[in-house]
């Protein structure tokens, strides 16, 4: 006798219970065995939470391109104490990534001769389109009327007597004025796990849902963000909004949310090198150079 979930043994008439069928099913019950949490498996795999989830939920929509999510399972297996490389199969075979798409050719209808031009056509069109292109180019160069000559001379003698302008000064632009300093403060664009350490106290250690917010107390002496979403915090000094921490997607760790160092951020130093006045030219007139002459050599 089956019921649901486990099998009834015909030898001692007892309850079996079967492993869980999905590969996330399985995830979830080791990871519970190991009493960790998926925040604890997002910061030791860097592997996005929500990701995790729809790992567990067998949410395939939710998961990306299947190479990815079968690293992902790959690196939540080894955690737990799984095989990794058999349960990376069987979610490759769940995800519908086991056998290659198989290539079918279209069919085509073979050429008409009758629609296809003769060689001698094309070969006329090309005599043609070259003959045409070459007295384009001859009449565009003012072969036939001479005013390119014309023009080339009066383009390469240069003016006489003229000095050449001095390029003006680049202006330098003066730095955006900081803004005043406040309270900093994390807002969730998205839904988003993060932890906030100072020293070797935790400030926070939670995932904030779309609108919760989160201020970094005022005696925290160095506190420093762990995220793997960071463009999906909002994070204000005051009222100046700091540009994202990183890449989107891409884990940040140790990052300082000092309202000092978050302000830097604003006023990235630039470099810029001032230009070198070109010499002025001679003017027409101008006395020449007067040169010593050499000594005698005696012989």
């Amino acid at each position: 006798m089956e019921r649901p979930g486990g099998r009834m043994n015909d030898t001692t008439g007892e309850f079996a219970v079967e492993a869980p069928f999905t590969v996330g099913a399985r995830l979830a019950e080791a990871r519970k065995a190991h009493a960790l949490d998926l925040a604890d498996i997002a910061a030791r795999t860097r592997v996005p939470l929500r990701h995790l989830e729809a790992i567990e939920a067998g949410d395939i929509a939710a998961l990306p391109a299947v190479p990815y999510s079968v690293g992902f399972v790959r690196a939540f297996a080894q955690i737990v104490g799984l095989d990794a490389n058999a349960l990376a199969r069987e979610f490759r075979e769940e995800m519908g990534g086991g056998q290659p798409e198989r290539i079918i050719p279209e069919p085509f209808e073979p050429a008409d001769p009758a629609r296809v031009p003769s060689r001698f056509l094309v070969t006329v069109a090309i005599v043609v389109a070259i003959v045409l292109g070459g007295a384009y180019a001859l009449w565009r160069s003012g072969a036939f009327t001479g005013s390119g000559d014309q023009e080339r001379v009066a383009s390469a003698t240069p003016a006489q007597g003229l000095p050449e302008p001095t390029p003006p000064p680049a202006s330098i632009a003066p730095p955006a004025p900081t803004p005043s300093s406040g309270p900093v403060v994390l807002t969730a664009l998205e839904p988003v796990w993060l932890r906030v350490s100072d020293g070797g106290t935790r400030l926070i250690e939670k995932q904030l849902n779309v609108g919760e917010t989160w201020e970094v107390p005022a005696t925290a002496a160095d506190p420093r963000i762990l995220t793997g979403r960071p463009q999906a915090l909002r994070v204000t000094v005051g009222s100046a909004v700091i540009p994202p921490l990183g890449a989107p997607e891409r884990t940040i760790r140790d990052v300082s949310l000092k309202a000092d160092a978050l302000l830097a951020r604003l006023n990235p130093p630039t470099a810029s090198a001032a230009p070198v006045p070109a010499p002025a030219a001679a003017l027409p007139g101008d006395p020449a150079p007067v040169l010593p002459n050499p000594a005698p050599i005696n012989p």
